[in-house]
């Protein structure tokens, strides 16, 4: 072993959308093995042990034998630290909390040179994975020291940090699952389901149909709780309160016991039960004020029963969740902070993370804890006697799934609570002696109704089956026939794709349709060019499809763009590819021929939707290969019928497009279903028929009527001063 083997990262790509590697966002990467390149895994003496010690994990990555332990097969066979790093870049991810599984590696034209793609959830997080794996693998060739705890906690708080939280993803699964693309508008939880004016937005729990109002109405704890009365709703009696003295006469005046709550709180801070002496009443007070920033407070009756988060979605109940009280065993020996690390918070399913059902807890820490011991002269540094049971906590702990057994009456009376707020989702928190009995035949009632409800009770509880509320919430946004997409169009190729794309978009426009353009004439909305310099990249693509008044895009994608950045989309309806050019700058992505060119332009065809069309150019051999890999239909377009690709098209039945004594026909099987004489057109058009077949066949594919398609071909101006597009 010598200090000349090493992996230098070249250079570090994020593709943000569908590309030559797979569907999904994934991190290309560079690599430089340098000497090790005549150095596989099987000649490194230890090498393939010190890998297993640091990540037993790797045991599950099938790799090509396509069973458990097949990378690790092929490590111990002998591979080369490109195709390692890789699976260790992945594996860094999975135990980050973030998982993944695609990742391939590949040579370049350079000897010791690789490509290395992986898929990432959130590239900075990516990134990381791909430096510390680089560090893991050298340390396991050199045999020196690699603190691999560490490593995984930096990037378990990158994740945590700067990944979607456990919730907001939950739901975006659930929009994956029904083919519903996303875009994270911002770096929190912000996400737009769906593209252009078909799009939906959320916000964890909140959606873009939550009322902004039903939101003031929900922290109002004192208003909410009389519009609920007002319409049948049980809550309990109680009393808006600004002093301790005052919160004393109220509880008087209701009879105790009470609860002391803050008035514009939430998750039980602050919130005291079961009150009945003065002290305890002025005390609750105090830590009410403090946690409620100083607002004012509520006294209200104190109905004894357990407390219960029910999630409303639309109008129905979807997941219900109970809590318990929690309490310490003394041992006559630990004081209760020590008890509760012992007793409570060695549960697994207790953390400090985002992801844990539980929270932590540590009284020493916790204001109502401290008040709850107080009320029997404890603090958490008392040492109770052994086998005494101390109550630390009343309230929380709502993590217990119970949606099986909500009483018909109980899940009623909580979507009435959530529709009398206004709130489209909800988490109304009851109290209830029994949540399986009518609610008229035992004292519950509705304590609060909360906006931006947490789901990860619901999703991942405690005890008991996890819920799918993202699907609940994603069917309450889109409707079962939706898919939160708008027509797309895509164009890749080197022959006039840029004017193919005008024109396309021109013929759209005229159907009667808002439509965005991006390609590399500028960047338009509608008639109105929004930027006149190159926009056929990928961030240009991204502002037509947050655009809520875009009802159809058409993209220009060169093979450039492609390779540094990805498309825009994750699917079209329509992918047009005129030919398979190689040009000279590809060579900066060691694309070197039309051979390695076809595998760039494919990437247009594979991401055709079942239910869309891929347009493609019957003159040009490799583009006419491409026809198997298209999920959906295909039309072929050229200069003669007598094209292979064209004729046998015809004999299947299949549409084509082609130009027959001076028309541009179009023809499904052997039936002509239009002509469009090409001296019907302008000059410009005329001379360039392939660039206008393109175009009427990827409207035909759109289902633009022929009419339109003509009257768009007629009035139709290159120049983009004269015309919209």
């Amino acid at each position: 072993m010598t200090s000349k083997k090493n992996i230098e990262i070249l250079r570090v790509t994020h593709l943000r959308g569908p590309n030559i590697w797979t569907y999904r966002p994934v991190i290309e990467a560079w690599v430089n093995i340098g000497e090790l390149e005549d150095h596989p895994s099987n000649t490194l003496p230890g090498f393939y042990e010190r890998l297993v010690a640091l990540l037993p994990g790797l045991v599950e990555h099938h790799c090509s034998p396509g069973v458990r332990g097949g990378f690790l097969q092929r490590v111990r066979e002998g591979t080369w630290t490109a195709h390692i790093l890789e699976h260790v870049t992945l594996e860094l991810q999975n135990l980050a909390g973030m998982r993944t599984g695609f990742g391939k590696a590949r040579q370049t034209s350079t000897r010791g040179v690789y490509k290395i793609a992986f898929r990432t959830r959130q590239e900075d997080v990516g990134r990381a994975a791909l430096s510390a794996a680089r560090d893991l693998v050298l340390a396991a060739i050199h045999d020196t020291p690699f603190d691999i705890a560490a490593v995984v906690a930096d990037l378990r708080d990158k994740v945590d940090s700067l990944c979607l939280g456990p919730s907001t993803a939950h739901i975006v699964d659930a929009a994956t699952d029904r083919r519903i693309p996303h875009i994270r508008l911002t770096e929190g939880n912000l996400v737009q389901l769906g593209y252009g004016i078909a799009q939906r937005r959320i916000w964890t729990a909140e959606t873009d149909q939550t009322s902004a109002i039903a939101e003031e109405i929900a922290s109002d704890k004192d208003l909410t709780k009389s519009l609920l009365k007002a319409c049948g709703v049980p809550v309990p009696e109680g009393e808006l309160v600004r002093s301790a003295e005052k919160a004393w006469e109220a509880a008087q005046d209701i009879g105790v016991p009470v609860v002391v709550k803050p008035y514009d709180g939430n998750h039980g801070r602050g919130v005291s039960l079961d009150l009945r002496t003065q002290s305890d009443v002025e005390a609750a007070y105090q830590l009410a004020h403090r946690k409620g920033g100083g607002s004012a407070v509520i006294v209200e009756k104190y109905i004894p029963g357990n407390e219960h988060r029910l999630l409303v979605v639309g109008r129905r109940v979807v997941a219900a969740a109970s809590g318990e009280s929690l309490s310490v065993i003394g041992d006559g020996v630990s004081t209760i902070d020590q008890l509760a690390d012992a007793q409570i918070n060695t549960d697994p399913r207790r953390g400090t993370t985002e992801d844990a059902p539980l929270n932590v807890i540590i009284p020493s820490e916790t204001a109502e804890v401290i008040l709850e011991l107080e009320r029997v002269g404890l603090t958490p540094q008392s040492i109770p006697e052994k086998g005494k049971s101390v109550l630390i906590q009343r309230n929380g702990n709502v993590a217990f799934d119970v949606t099986d057994k909500v009483h018909p009456s109980v899940a009623a009376a909580a979507a009435l609570a959530a529709r009398v707020v206004g709130l489209d989702i909800a988490g109304v928190d009851m109290v209830l002696e029994d949540i399986t009995r009518p609610l008229a035949s035992q004292r519950g009632a509705v304590i609060e109704v909360n906006a931006s409800p947490g789901l990860l009770a619901h999703i991942k509880p405690a005890q008991g089956t996890g819920r799918p509320v993202g699907k609940a919430i994603i069917e309450h946004l889109f409707h079962t026939d939706k898919d939160g997409r708008i027509p797309i169009v895509g164009v890749t190729g080197t022959q006039n794709t840029g004017r193919i794309a005008r024109l396309v978009a021109w013929l759209v426009h005229i159907s009667g349709k808002h439509v965005g353009l991006a390609c590399s004439e500028g960047l338009y909305l509608d008639g109105r060019q929004v930027v006149a310099s190159d926009c056929a990249h990928w961030e240009a693509g991204q502002r037509l499809l947050i655009n809520r008044s875009v009802q159809a895009a058409v993209f220009e994608n060169p093979s450039r763009s492609i390779l540094a950045e990805g498309l825009a989309y994750d699917k079209c309806n329509v992918g047009v590819v005129t030919d398979v050019g190689w040009h000279a700058e590809l060579s900066e992505f060691d694309i070197l021929d039309a051979e390695q060119t076809y595998k760039v332009a494919r990437t247009q065809v594979d991401v055709v939707l079942p239910s869309g069309t891929a347009v493609l150019n019957a003159a040009d051999e490799q583009v006419v290969e491409m026809a198997e890999l298209c999920d959906g239909k295909v039309i072929f377009y050229g200069m003669d019928s007598g094209l292979p690709a064209i004729a046998e098209h015809q004999q299947e039945g299949e549409r084509v497009v082609f130009l027959r004594d001076g028309d541009i026909v179009l023809a499904q099987g052997s039936q002509d279903v239009a002509k469009l004489p090409l001296s019907s057109l302008k000059p410009s058009k005329a001379s360039k028929p392939e660039m206008v077949m393109a175009a009427v066949a990827a409207a035909w594919a759109l289902d633009i009527p022929i009419e339109l398609i003509a009257a768009g071909l007629r009035t139709f101006e290159s120049n983009p001063k004269k015309t919209p597009y």
